[in-house]
This record gives C-alpha cells, sequence and structure tokens, in this order.
C-alpha cells in the first residue's frame, strides 16, 4: 500500500505484484495496470530445468521490466519445484509438465510478496483459453482457490470473462478499461503491444522444457530412477543421454561447448571419460553401477571420436577411484542406440 499527500492530505496509491514471464502476455498486463495509475512490481520465476547458458542475469524479463520502468525480483526455485514434478497433484500435461502446481506454487509465493509488502493484489498475463491444461476457465478458478489467493487475482487480459474481483467491486482497479481476449491467436494483443510501445518481449515459441517430448524422456528417465535432483538436472539439457545396463547414467558431449560444460559440471563422485589420443568427447558417468557399466561406457564415448569403427581407443577415466586408461573398440551405432535416451 502507498500513500503520498497532496496538500496535507494522504492519497493511497494502488499497488500490485505482477507475474512476468518476460513474454508479451503478462507485459501488457503490467502495462494496463500501470496505465491506471497503479505501481506495479514484477516478480520473475525460474525453474530449475532449462539451458545453463539462460540461467544469467541478462534475461528477457529484464528488457520488459527496463520497457515498462518497474523494478524485478527474480526468484530461483529449487527443491519445492523438484516435489511437484515427482508428484503433482493435479496431474502432468502432454508430458512431464506439472502446469497447474507450477502456476499455484508461483501464485503462493507472490502471495506472500503481496502481503510483506503491503501489495492490494496480484497480477498475471493469463487469457481464457490460450493454454490447453492451466487456463481453461475450470483450471483457473482451481488455481485460484488453491493458491489462497481467491479474489485477489486479476487477469486483465480476459477480466470481461471472469468474475469481478475484489479490487474491481472495491474501485482500485477500473473493470472497464480490462479487456475480453480468449483463445491462442496473439494477433490482437501484439497489436496492442505495439500502440503501447511494449518492446523487448521473448517469442513464446519454445515454452516450458518439461512440455518437449525429447526434454521430458530425460526427465522422466530420472525419475525412474529416483535420481531427480537440482544436480542431475543441470545435466539434461547437455549432450547425448544413456542409461547403461547397471543403471549409471553416460551423458557424452556432442561438441567443445558441451564438453566444457560437461567438464564444469562433473563432480568428485562422477568418473569423467575423455579421448586423450584423438579427438573425441567429453562425457561424465553417474549413479549406481559405476564400476559394471565403466567399459561399455568407454566403448560409447570412442564409437563417438574420430577413431575409426576399427580401431582400438584409449580411454582416461578419471573418477573416485583415482585415475584409470583402458583400450577398447567402438560401441556399434545401432547398439548405441538402443541405449540411447
Amino acid at each position: 500500500m502507498i500513500r503520498s499527500t497532496i496538500d496535507g492530505r494522504s492519497i493511497r496509491r494502488t499497488k500490485a505484484i505482477c507475474l512476468l514471464s518476460g513474454g508479451l502476455d503478462s507485459a501488457l498486463a503490467a502495462k494496463l495496470m500501470l496505465d491506471q495509475g497503479i505501481q506495479v512490481d514484477g516478480v520473475h520465476f525460474i525453474i530449475p530445468f532449462g539451458r545453463l547458458d539462460k540461467q544469467g542475469s541478462d534475461l528477457p524479463v529484464h528488457r520488459v521490466a527496463d520497457c515498462l520502468g518497474i523494478e524485478i525480483e527474480i526468484i530461483r526455485l529449487g527443491a519445492e519445484y523438484l516435489e511437484i514434478v515427482r508428484s503433482p497433484r493435479h496431474g502432468y500435461g502432454s508430458n512431464v509438465n506439472p502446469c497447474i502446481d507450477c502456476k499455484i506454487l508461483m501464485l503462493k509465493m507472490a502471495g506472500e510478496l503481496m502481503r510483506t509488502r503491503g501489495a492490494d493484489f496480484i497480477v498475471t498475463g493469463e487469457v481464457v483459453g490460450q493454454r490447453p491444461m492451466s487456463q481453461r476457465l475450470d483450471s483457473m478458478r482451481r488455481i485460484e482457490k488453491k493458491s489462497g489467493l481467491e479474489g485477489y487475482l486479476v487477469r486483465p487480459l480476459s477480466a470481461h470473462l471472469l468474475p469481478p474481483t475484489k479490487p474491481e467491486i472495491e474501485g482500485l482497479v477500473r473493470r472497464e478499461d480490462l479487456l475480453g481476449i480468449r483463445g491462442r491467436s496473439r494477433k490482437d494483443l501484439m497489436s496492442l503491444a505495439k500502440e503501447k510501445g511494449i518492446a523487448g518481449y521473448s517469442s513464446p515459441a519454445g515454452g516450458c522444457l518439461l512440455t518437449d517430448p525429447r526434454y521430458a524422456q530425460r526427465v522422466s528417465d530420472l525419475l525412474r530412477h529416483d535420481m531427480l535432483s537440482l544436480h542431475d538436472i543441470d545435466l539434461l539439457s547437455v549432450g547425448r543421454h544413456f542409461r547403461l545396463p547397471h543403471g549409471s547414467k553416460l551423458v557424452v558431449g556432442r561438441n567443445e561447448r558441451d564438453n566444457d560444460s560437461l567438464s564444469r559440471l562433473a563432480d568428485e563422485s562422477d568418473n569423467v571419460l575423455t579421448t586423450p589420443e584423438v579427438p573425441g568427447p567429453t562425457a561424465i558417468q553417474r549413479g549406481p553401477g559405476m564400476s559394471e557399466d565403466e567399459g561399455l561406457a568407454g566403448r560409447i564415448v570412442a564409437r563417438y571420436s574420430d577413431a575409426g569403427a576399427s580401431d582400438k581407443v584409449k580411454i582416461h577415466i578419471a573418477g573416485p577411484g583415482g585415475e584409470d586408461s583402458v583400450e577398447v573398440d567402438p560401441l556399434d551405432p545401432g547398439e548405441a542406440g538402443e541405449l540411447m535416451i
């Protein structure tokens, strides 16, 4: 709650917390609030699943916040997010995306910010019918209730399709200036954003990695082997992934960038495999059964080196038991493919 004085009188200024994704919808939702003279503080949640080079400080949401002229707080989710991926109360979407539980978690945390900062309500860029799981009318009602924000969750882009919220009823938000957009098309939203001078937002293409079939397969593999941890998911967007017969996981670099990432992500409990005598990948082997699978891991690494299919390849292995070198035959491509996740 913000107060200023005019002619000695205390004037109350409405304040909102807006969930900013860095995309078009939430940026436009924040702008609609700003146009009503409402103070908007942004909050952006980063889930643990994503490319390592997209987790830094130069995020699209910073460009959006700068364009809007608002403050933005970045909150990185960790163990609490992994728990909803392991066991989502409201189920998965098309792959391993716990969309409803994800939104509930973020809104609960935003609600805490609302209370600690003395804000009046929460704003999101949700559009009725835009996403098949979390933005159906029944799902939106359930999310609002489960997050503890009944009556205090303003969705400006689809407000005319939803019951009036308390801020609208109390006159803190002018309902007549909100929108009634439905469906997946962003054409009207993009036109409105251009009209209002909003720039820097990210493309909607791609979305959450948990909806990507290949990435979801790798997450599901970790779930099956009880290896879903912050430590292990750092590897998910790097290299080629293999599950070996005795339970260990092998991640093999595809290029120099992957090799650098794997060298950085390895820890003292991992085997790090390299090919010192021919150009080849760096690989990490981790998990149960490493010693039993070590020879096979070496053959997979040799298969992706520059050695010929019939050449012996020297594999250097640095792990918790020390360092060693072995000579192996590259694994047949078909056999390697059967082990790939």
